[in-house]
């Protein structure tokens, strides 16, 4: 990749893990001064330690509006603008239809929808005119997958969100774009298929066109381009890194 972040300034949501984790490394190893964010402290220490260079480790939910007020009062105090945000906070458990209890609902919807929105909405009188927005929406918002329709549903309310806010954000030249991975080796997917995981996920390998599932540096790789000067042209798009799995 051409660009590098020398001089920017980008956060990361759910960085604590996964494909957060990831990305926070590969923006910071290129330059940026990165701010995460993570429920638990102590795996926000932990991966500030991993991702070293410039990192600031913000404990917060992003479902809770006075956690996202607290994350962009330290990015003020430290710099007072951002260049680029990954809003990438989410989750998600299984429950068919039947069983969908009003907890489980409304969890999901406050991380995956509410948490997304008000980190994007509550950032932009720090967001620098001509920067970069990346939510993270997922290839279920258009493949059905059984006992996961909230999940899915909260995933395609996401991929909206970027097709409606490029025009709201028109005027200041603030790109939007949603990145869509498929099954992925994190902690959080593996947490997801129990105590079957390994053979869950060898399963699945065998549906995607590439033969295999993805690798968090392969997302936020792809996150990284998104944010760069090298995608300028690129606005309001779906971003599929799934080994070719929502294509057939």
């Amino acid at each position: 990749m051409a660009s590098t972040f020398d001089n920017k300034v980008v956060v990361v949501t759910g960085g604590t893990s996964g494909i957060g984790l990831a990305t926070a490394k590969a923006f910071a190893e290129a330059g940026a001064s990165v701010f995460i964010t993570g429920r638990r402290q102590d795996a926000l220490d932990s991966a500030v330690k991993a991702i070293g260079g410039k990192v600031t480790g913000v404990r917060g939910d992003m479902a809770d509006l006075a956690d996202i007020d607290r994350l962009y009062d330290a990015v003020q105090q430290q710099h007072g603008h951002i260049d680029a945000l990954f809003a990438n906070a989410g989750g998600g458990e299984f429950a068919p239809l039947g069983a969908i209890s009003e907890e489980h609902y409304q969890s999901t919807f406050d991380t995956n929808v509410k948490g997304v929105l008000f980190t994007v909405q509550k950032a932009l009188p720090l967001l620098r005119d001509g920067a970069s927005v990346i939510l993270t929406a997922s290839t279920t918002s258009l493949q059905g997958t059984p006992a996961f329709s909230v999940y899915s549903a909260t995933k395609a309310a996401v991929r909206s969100f970027a097709r409606n806010w490029i025009l709201d954000l028109k005027d200041r030249h603030i790109r939007v774009n949603a990145i869509s991975p498929g099954v992925t080796d994190t902690p959080g997917v593996t947490h997801l298929f129990g105590d079957n995981a390994e053979g869950t996920k060898d399963y699945l390998a065998g549906l995607i066109p590439a033969g295999r599932i993805g690798q968090p540096e392969e997302i936020a790789r792809a996150v990284l381009f998104l944010a760069s000067e090298d995608a300028s042209f690129i606005n309001g798009i779906e971003l599929f890194v799934d080994g070719g799995q929502a294509q057939i």
